[in-house]
C-alpha cells in the first residue's frame, strides 16, 4: 500500500515540485520514496513518483519506482496471489531478487502483457513505463479499492492516488465543482458516482477495471479487462451455494492474510466482519485483535452482541467511545485530506477507530466492505426478492416471514410495505429520500431524477450490482482508503474477490432471503465459525453514530460557526439553515443533510474561490 503519482508530457517537471508532491505523499508511504524520470525519442517527458508503505518483503530491494527488464512500474496495493503467479513465472525461468508482490507483478506483465490482469488477484492503481514502446500504461483494479485520478491538460497527463498530489504537480488547484456539491447536498452520497464528475472540474478517474495507455505522442487508448454479470446456475442447490461461499471466503481470506506485518480487525456486532474474524481465528489461527465504535444511541448500540461474540471467538477487542471532542476541528482536517466532504458521518466515525488502530501500531486493518451488495444484505433487497420469487411456492411464508421479523426493525416509511415492488418494480423514491425538500433549501434550482446503470435483467441483481459499483461500496471504498491512508494503514476487504464474486453472482436468486434472514447463505456458510448469536441476529445496525453525539446544537458557538458568512450560502438558503438547525428533533434524512451543510461549508471554505 502506497502513494503514486506522475506526468506524462511536454512539460518538464522541476525538482521542487516533485518534491512538494512527495513531501504530501507521506502519509500514504511513510517508509520510503522514490522518482524516475523518463523522455521519450519524440521529445515528451515521463516522471514515476511513489511513497512507500512496506507491507510485503519490508527490505528497501523492494522500494519503488521499480525496474523489470525495460519496464519501470509504481504501485499502490497488493497483489495477493503473487505466490501463486511467482511460482508459475519460476517454472518458466523467470529470475527473483526480491520477496515482493512487486516483482512478480511487474515480471508477469513484461512477460504475458496486460491480458496478466485477468489472473491477478488483489487491489491496486499502478502506472508502469515501457522504455522500448515508450507507454506509459495506468491500470486499477476490478472494485476500484484503490484510487487512481488524472488531469487532461494541454500539457499532458498528471496521475496519481489524491487530487492534492495532481494539484502540487500542476502547481494550481482546479476550480471546484458547485454542481457537484449541489448534488451531494440534495441527493446525497449514492449520488456521487452517478456521473463522471467529482468535486473539482476536469478531475477525473480511471475507471475500476481498465487500463488506459498513453504512447509516446500522448494518443490514449482504454480498454477493460473485467466487467461483472449475473450468470445464475440453475442447477445449484442451495447445499451447493453455501458450500461455494464458504470455500471461496475462506480462500479469499488465506490471500489476504499474507502480510509481514500485523492486521486488526474493524469489528462490530453484525454478520459481516464477525465471519472474517471467524475465519482468521478458526481456520488460520490468526491472533484477532478487533476494534469497536461504541455508542450509547439504542439505534446503534451492539454492545451486548458484540461481548457474547468476543467472549465467544476469544479475541482481543478495543472498545472506543464515541467522543465528540474537537468534532468540527477534525472535520475541517478531514475534509482538507479528502479534497472533498466526507460522504457520511459513518467516515467520520471510522476515522476516529482508525485512529485508535494506529495507536496500537497496526499498518493493515480488515473490513466487510461489499458482503451486503454481494449476497443481499438491506432491507430494499429482501422486499426486491419477494418481488422476484412472487410466482414460486415459496413466496407466501417468505412475505409472512417478512411482516413478522423484517417490517418491524425498517424506519424508512417506503421500504414498509411488502408489496412495494410487486406492484412497482421501478420505484427507487427510498434511495434519494426528501430530495426534493432538500432542493428546497438551494438557491438555484437543481433536480436530477434517481437513474440506474443496467448491469442485469433481475431486479434484485441488478440493484445489487448498482450497489456495488456505483452508489454505496464505490463510495466507502473511497472513504475507507483515504481514511486509512491519513493514518498509514492498508486497508483490506475480503469480500471484495473475483472468483468470490463471480460464485456469487451465479448464486439462483431465489436462495437469498429465507425465514425473514437476509444474506442467508452467507450465514449458514459461516456456521461453526462466526458465533451463531451474530449470525441468527435479523436486526442491520451498521457501522454508524448519530449527528448529534458530536454536534451539539444547544452550543450557541457551534450554532454562530454553522451560520457565519461563508461561500456554502452562496449555494444554501441561510434562513432555511437557520430553521433546521431550531428544530426539536430530526429525521434520519435530516440528519444526514446536516451532516451534508457542514461538509460543504468546511470544503467551499477550504477550496472554494
Amino acid at each position: 500500500m502506497c502513494g503514486i503519482a506522475g506526468f506524462i508530457g511536454t512539460r518538464r517537471l522541476s525538482e521542487e515540485t516533485a518534491r512538494d508532491c512527495l513531501a504530501l505523499m507521506r502519509r500514504r508511504g511513510p517508509d520510503a520514496s522514490g522518482m524516475r524520470r523518463f523522455t521519450t525519442s519524440s521529445g515528451r517527458h515521463v516522471v514515476l513518483i511513489h511513497s512507500r508503505l512496506s507491507i510485503i518483503d519490508l527490505d528497501s530491494r523492494s522500494d519503488q519506482p521499480f525496474n523489470v527488464d525495460r519496464c519501470w512500474m509504481v504501485l499502490n496495493g497488493e497483489l495477493y496471489n503473487y505466490r501463486e503467479i511467482k511460482q508459475r513465472l519460476a517454472e518458466a525461468g523467470i529470475p527473483f531478487h526480491t520477496q515482493s508482490d512487486t516483482e512478480v507483478f511487474l515480471a508477469a506483465i513484461c512477460r504475458d502483457g496486460w491480458r496478466v490482469l485477468d489472473q491477478a488477484e488483489g487491489m491496486w492503481s499502478l502506472a508502469v513505463y515501457d522504455e522500448v514502446q515508450e507507454h506509459l500504461t495506468l491500470s486499477r483494479d476490478r472494485f476500484g479499492e484503490k484510487p487512481l485520478y488524472v488531469v487532461r491538460s494541454s500539457e499532458g497527463l498528471y496521475f496519481g492516488s489524491e487530487a492534492k498530489f495532481l494539484f502540487a504537480l500542476m502547481g494550481r488547484v482546479l476550480p471546484v465543482n458547485r454542481q457537484h456539491v449541489r448534488r451531494y447536498l440534495v441527493n446525497g452520497y449514492k449520488s456521487l458516482y452517478k456521473s463522471e464528475e467529482r468535486f473539482f472540474e476536469g478531475l477525473e478517474e480511471v475507471p475500476p477495471a481498465a487500463v488506459l495507455q498513453i504512447d509516446a505522442e500522448g494518443k490514449e487508448t482504454q480498454s477493460l479487462y473485467w466487467a461483472p454479470a449475473f450468470r445464475p446456475d440453475e442447477s445449484m442447490t442451495y447445499e451447493d451455494a453455501v458450500a461455494g461461499v464458504r470455500a471461496k471466503l475462506i480462500h479469499s481470506m488465506e490471500l489476504r492474510l499474507r502480510s509481514d506485518v500485523p492486521a486488526a480487525f474493524l469489528m462490530s456486532g453484525g454478520v459481516d466482519s464477525n465471519v472474517l474474524i471467524g475465519i482468521a481465528k478458526r481456520v488460520f489461527g490468526y491472533d484477532v485483535h478487533g476494534f469497536t465504535i461504541l455508542t450509547e444511541d439504542e439505534r446503534y448500540d451492539e454492545c451486548e452482541m458484540l461481548d457474547r461474540s468476543v467472549a465467544e471467538l476469544g479475541v482481543r477487542h478495543t472498545g472506543l467511545k464515541v467522543d465528540p471532542a474537537d468534532y468540527l476541528d477534525n472535520m475541517k482536517l478531514l475534509v482538507k485530506y479528502h479534497d472533498a466532504p466526507v460522504s457520511t458521518i459513518s467516515h467520520y466515525v471510522q476515522w476516529l477507530l482508525l485512529r485508535e488502530v494506529h495507536a496500537k501500531g497496526y499498518k493493515i486493518c480488515f473490513s466487510g466492505v461489499g458482503a451486503d451488495e454481494l449476497v443481499s444484505g438491506y432491507y430494499d433487497h429482501y422486499l426486491m426478492h419477494l418481488a422476484e420469487i412472487r410466482n414460486l411456492p415459496e413466496y407466501a411464508s417468505t412475505r409472512e416471514a417478512w411482516q413478522q421479523y423484517v417490517r418491524p426493525l425498517v424506519r424508512n416509511p417506503y421500504l414498509r410495505d411488502a408489496d412495494l415492488f410487486v406492484t412497482n418494480p421501478e420505484f427507487r423514491d427510498h434511495i434519494f429520500l426528501n430530495s426534493d425538500e432538500f432542493a428546497g433549501y438551494l438557491t438555484q434550482p437543481f433536480s436530477e431524477p434517481f437513474s440506474e446503470y443496467h448491469y442485469a435483467d433481475s431486479l434484485l441483481r441488478n440493484r445489487m450490482m448498482n450497489e456495488m459499483f456505483v452508489e454505496a461500496t464505490r463510495v466507502i471504498l473511497h472513504e475507507t482508503d483515504l481514511n486509512a491512508m491519513y493514518f498509514s494503514i492498508e486497508n483490506r476487504s475480503p469480500y471484495l474477490d473475483r472468483h468470490l464474486f463471480e460464485f456469487c453472482y451465479s448464486i439462483p436468486t431465489r436462495y437469498l432471503s429465507r425465514n425473514g434472514y437476509n444474506k442467508v447463505v452467507l450465514r449458514d456458510a459461516a456456521r461453526g465459525l462466526a458465533p451463531d448469536c451474530v449470525l441468527n441476529e435479523r436486526r442491520k445496525v451498521g457501522f454508524n453514530a448519530p449527528i448529534h453525539a458530536f454536534l451539539d446544537l444547544n452550543d450557541p458557538a457551534v450554532v454562530e460557526w454553522l451560520m457565519e458568512d461563508s461561500p456554502v450560502f452562496d449555494l444554501l438558503k441561510q434562513n432555511k439553515i437557520s430553521e433546521l438547525l431550531r428544530q426539536p428533533r430530526l429525521a434520519n434524512s435530516a440528519s444526514k443533510f446536516l451532516f451534508y451543510f457542514v461538509n460543504a461549508k468546511v470544503f467551499l471554505e477550504e477550496f472554494g474561490d
